[in-house]
């Protein structure tokens, strides 16, 4: 893992309660260990490839998101079942 968040919030008498998934794609960016390199771009497991994705197609963050292709879908699900499978070792 190279790096999570935690979303915390509390409650009407002061309780602090997780208000978020913790340790998900959608949270943290798994990055592979044998290929990390310094100051390279890595390749992940998580939700940043649909963000590059994003970024390429010249969307301006103030309109809705377009639609994402079918091959991005399959290829982010793949990228998250992969993620499953290296943290539980069971298939999804």
């Amino acid at each position: 893992m190279a790096d999570t968040k935690f979303e915390f919030g509390r409650d009407a008498k002061g309780v602090i309660t997780l208000g978020d998934e913790a340790l998900t794609p959608d949270s943290s960016r798994f990055w592979e260990l044998s290929t990390w390199q310094p100051g390279s771009a890595q390749g992940s497991f998580d939700k940043q490839f649909v963000r590059d994705f994003l970024t390429q197609s010249g969307w301006d963050k103030k309109s809705p998101p377009p639609e994402l292709p079918v091959e991005i879908v399959e290829k982010t699900a793949a990228r998250y079942e992969e993620a499953y499978f290296r943290i539980t070792g069971s298939k999804f």
